[in-house]
């Protein structure tokens, strides 16, 4: 829950409506005009004009049949007139016509009194001139129809050249609309396609962000306020005849900072910074991403020194000749080749700076990373303890805090998020908070929200049977119980069966921090993962769908250890894995089929053994896991006292605790706390 402290809020209107009003009366300028009215002005005017010319003076449709027994047989014609052998128009005599003005009433077109007054289709010449005969037959004063031609000259022209005028139209207006982001504005039309799309920070949009609102990156950050400083006074490098580097690339995990890394260089630098997407190169067009890539390097020289940041520049820095549309004409591969000669033609001095953001660089070209184009890659990884806590104290200056927060407390329980996760709790925390209707946000809070955003939405109506729910408990507990026992196992936090995303039920364990992996710590993470599965096997006597999640992350863990770690002794101290990326199309395994065979052998014995191990451990403990199944029934959410109070304190237990009021408590300690790798991300999450 956010405090927002603003001296004139009393004066701002709550009405949407009144501040609209209020800035309005304030605003001395008049709304700007829009010149599409002109064209809706000119449309209406011009369809009053044809009805009016069209209508106004039409005649009245009517039928042969009504010509001869009125008309014809009271003399009111005075001549008829056939054009183009189609028509009829009958003229009636002046002094006649008051005669129909019942018929021109509540029409829409009234005829002048100099005629034509009346219409009529008269089918062939032949037939019309033999009724017309036949109907005057006897008559002293017979009336010879006229025979003229006419042409509508303005429908044959509009018929003729209007397809082409609309067709010239629309495509004006789709290459307006597609260039309308261009630079220079929409003034270019269609030739503002191939210009730049970056927006430029300078004096007059300056950036807000600095390196005060970057919390943990030590490292990250201090390369990148040396390339501020480059920029700031370069004679201070180049006198030494040092170079100023070309380029620095931002390597690392989505969320750890790397956008808001730049977005800091453009805030401290004080120099024109030019901010663009990988993606904003790409367009429908052939040539069209060289082009802007040409116009962004021409405008960066033009204003240097400057930086120029492109974020996700995987999306056109994919290394060339990893297309899968084969023998096409690749415009990301023309717009990467435009971007290497760019960044290794300009002056080495000239002060144009480009940084790029990705996380993925296993993916790019290696011309792309080549020292004289990228002459740094700085890492930016996920936060340690306490880089964590750092990021912590920045996202909680907005919050409204209970005193049972404590930072260093809330750094523990988030191994492994990265910044924006971080923000998500800060964030998921006061919205709790305000939910529950409380004045300042605590400590379980934060917790809460931390199992919203890990395991997701409680669902606590969600249906389970009986005989379910005691198998999801028992399943669980299987998990806790040997995660307790075993040495290198994961500390356990909390075990549930409330229904939470799509698990029926949860366990949630605190990882310990470290920079690589022992044999051991993986048998034992496998073992506890196979502990559900084991559980009902004991308890049942059979096996259900529920343990789908563990047996994924047991058989990809097992394939790593022994095709990637290389912790087989049979395959040997071999890996298969590639981290350069550079083989994302290959059609081929980097091993035979009889290695295959083994590797697939290996995998299941070492599962198979785990599997034995985890129902040995709940056999030699039947009596505490059952006792911790039932608890798990009647409570629905048990926590690591409730297992300290069945199976005791754990030996090997690292003696780094946090106690209630989020104090350390330091005792002796029998393994080192390291770094946390990248593939313990987050608290491990058992589901069923």
């Amino acid at each position: 829950m956010t405090e927002n402290k603003d001296n004139n809020k009393g004066n701002k209107p709550n009405n949407p409506f009144e501040l609209f009003n209020q800035k309005k009366k304030t605003d001395g300028k008049p709304p700007k005009f829009n010149t599409y009215w002109i064209y809706g002005i000119v449309a209406i005017v011009f369809l009053l004009v044809q009805f009016y010319v069209s209508n106004s003076h039409g005649p009245i449709e009517t039928n042969w049949s009504k010509v001869k027994s009125t008309m014809l047989a009271n003399k009111d014609i005075e001549r008829i007139v056939v054009v183009n052998n189609k028509q009829a128009k009958i003229y009636l005599k002046k002094d006649r016509i008051k005669n129909y003005e019942k018929e021109f009433t509540g029409k829409l077109s009234k005829p002048s009194d100099a005629g034509p007054q009346f219409i009529f289709n008269i089918g062939s010449v032949e037939s019309f001139e033999k009724n017309l005969s036949d109907a005057q037959k006897g008559s002293p004063d017979e009336i010879l129809p006229e025979y003229k031609e006419e042409r509508n000259w303005a429908g044959e022209i509009l018929w003729t050249i209007g397809p082409f005028v609309l067709i010239i139209l629309l495509w004006w207006w789709i290459f307006r609309r597609m260039s309308k982001g261009g630079a220079g504005g929409g003034a270019g039309g269609i030739f503002n396609v191939g210009k730049s799309q970056a927006k430029i920070f300078d004096k007059d949009q300056k950036v807000t962000t600095n390196f005060k609102d970057v919390a943990g990156l030590a490292e990250a950050k201090q390369e990148v306020e040396e390339i501020v400083e480059f920029l700031r006074s370069p004679g201070k490098y180049t006198k030494l005849g040092g170079k100023i580097p070309k380029g620095a690339l931002l390597v690392g995990p989505p969320g750890t900072g790397k956008t808001l890394l730049a977005k800091a260089v453009a805030g401290e630098a004080n120099v024109p910074f030019f901010s663009m997407s990988g993606s904003d190169f790409v367009e429908m067009f052939v040539g069209v991403g060289a082009s802007r890539v040409r116009d962004l390097f021409k405008q960066a020289k033009e204003k240097a020194p400057c930086i120029i940041f492109i974020d996700e520049i995987d999306a056109i820095g994919r290394a060339r000749g990893k297309n899968p549309n084969m023998g096409s004409n690749d415009e990301r591969e023309n717009t990467l080749n435009q971007l290497l000669t760019e960044m290794d033609g300009f002056d080495t001095n000239g002060g144009v700076i480009i940084l790029a953001a990705t996380n993925r660089a296993d993916i790019l070209d290696r011309a792309l990373m080549r020292a004289g184009r990228f002459d740094r890659q700085i890492h930016v990884e996920l936060p340690d303890l306490n880089e964590r806590a750092e990021i912590f104290n920045v996202h909680l200056r907005p919050l409204k805090l209970d005193k049972s927060v404590k930072v260093d407390f809330l750094a523990r329980q988030t191994p492994g998020f990265s910044g924006a996760d971080i923000a998500n709790v800060c964030n998921e925390s006061a919205l709790i908070a305000a939910r529950k209707s409380r004045e300042s946000v605590g400590k379980q809070d934060f917790l809460d929200a931390v199992d919203r955003i890990i395991g997701g939405l409680e669902k606590k109506n969600k249906i389970i049977s009986q005989t379910e729910k005691k198998t999801i408990a028992f399943h669980e507990a299987g998990h806790a119980t040997i995660s307790w026992l075993l040495e290198h196992a994961h500390p356990l936090v909390k075990v549930t069966i409330v229904p939470r995303g799509k698990a029926l039920g949860a366990a949630w364990y605190l990882p310990e921090e470290r920079s690589i992996t022992t044999k051991e710590q993986l048998l034992d993470e496998m073992c506890s993962a196979l502990g559900g599965r084991a559980a009902e096997k004991i308890i049942f006597g059979k096996i259900s769908s529920g343990a789908q999640n563990d047996l994924e992350k047991v058989t990809k863990q097992a394939y790593a250890m022994v095709s990637i770690f290389g912790m087989s002794e049979k395959v040997g101290n071999i890996s298969y894995y590639d981290s350069t990326g550079q083989s994302d199309y290959s059609f081929t395994k980097p091993y035979s089929e009889k290695t295959a065979e083994l590797i697939d052998d290996e995998v299941k014995v070492l599962i198979e053994s785990q599997y034995v191990r985890a129902i040995q451990v709940l056999k030699d403990n039947a009596e505490g896991h059952t006792k911790l199944g039932d608890l798990l029934l009647e409570k629905e959410v048990i926590f690591s006292e409730d297992l300290e109070t069945i199976f005791g304190k754990r030996p090997w237990d690292k003696k780094h605790r946090i106690s209630e009021n989020g104090d350390e408590e330091k005792e002796e300690s029998l393994q080192s706390q390291s770094q946390l790798t990248d593939k313990q991300k987050k608290e491990e999450n058992k589901t069923v």
